[in-house]
C-alpha cells in the first residue's frame, strides 16, 4: 500500500510517519502532485497557522491537487480545518471540501488551546469501527469546526460543542491527533487504511 503524507511546512508530520510505521506501513512525505494522486491513501496532517499554510498550498499548487483527490484522504487537526470553507485564523479562505467554518473558541474560556484528552460522542463513520462511544482522544487546538451535516463525531470543550470529525465522499477529517491518541488512535488509522 502506498501512503502519501502531504508536505506543506506544517508541523507534526514526523509523528504521523512513526504511527504508520508502528502499523507496519511505509509512507512518503511529499508535495509532488503526481505522487499524491497515485497514492492509495493520502494523509493531510498539520500543526500550524491557517493563512500561512494556505499560502504555501497555493504557491505550490497543492490546493488544486488536494481538492481533486479520488482516494481516501484524511485531514488531521489543521489538515481538517484547511479542508473547510473558511477559517477565522488569519481570516483565510480554505479548500472548501467541507462547507464548514473554522471559528475561534469564545473569549472568556480559561484555557485555550484546548489541549489534552477529551471524549468523542455520536460516532458515525467507518473510521470508528471498534471504537466505543465516549472514547478519549488527544486534542491540541485553538480553533474549532462548527457542527454540520458532515459531522461524524462531536466533542464538547468549555460548553462549546464542535466537530471532532467530518466526512464527505472520499474525504475524512479529525480534529484530534490519532497519532497521539494511544489505542483508539491506532484503531482509527487502521480503519482509515482499510477503507
Amino acid at each position: 500500500m502506498k501512503v502519501a503524507i502531504v508536505k506543506y511546512n506544517a508541523g507534526n508530520t514526523h509523528s504521523v510517519e512513526l504511527a504508520l510505521q508502528r502499523l507496519g506501513v511505509d509512507s512518503i512525505l511529499t508535495d509532488d502532485a503526481e505522487t499524491l494522486r497515485s497514492a492509495d491513501k493520502v494523509i493531510f496532517p498539520g500543526v500550524g497557522e491557517a493563512s500561512s499554510a494556505m499560502q504555501y498550498l497555493k504557491e505550490h499548487g497543492l490546493d488544486k491537487v488536494i481538492t481533486t483527490l479520488k482516494q481516501p484522504t484524511l485531514g488531521i487537526c489543521l489538515g481538517m480545518q484547511l479542508m473547510c470553507a473558511h477559517s477565522e485564523e488569519g481570516n483565510a479562505d480554505t479548500l472548501g471540501i467541507f462547507n464548514n467554518h473554522v471559528k475561534m473558541f469564545p473569549k472568556g474560556i480559561d484555557k485555550v488551546p484546548h489541549m489534552g484528552w477529551n471524549s468523542l460522542t455520536l460516532l458515525k463513520s467507518a473510521l470508528y469501527q471498534g471504537i466505543e462511544e465516549n472514547a478519549y482522544a488527544y486534542f491540541v487546538h485553538s480553533f474549532y469546526v462548527e457542527i454540520s451535516n458532515t459531522t461524524t463525531a462531536q466533542c464538547n470543550y468549555a460548553n462549546t460543542l464542535f466537530s471532532a470529525s467530518l466526512e464527505k465522499d472520499n474525504f475524512y477529517g479529525v480534529q484530534f491527533h490519532p497519532e497521539k491518541s494511544s489505542a483508539i488512535g491506532e484503531q482509527l488509522l487502521k480503519n482509515f487504511l482499510a477503507l
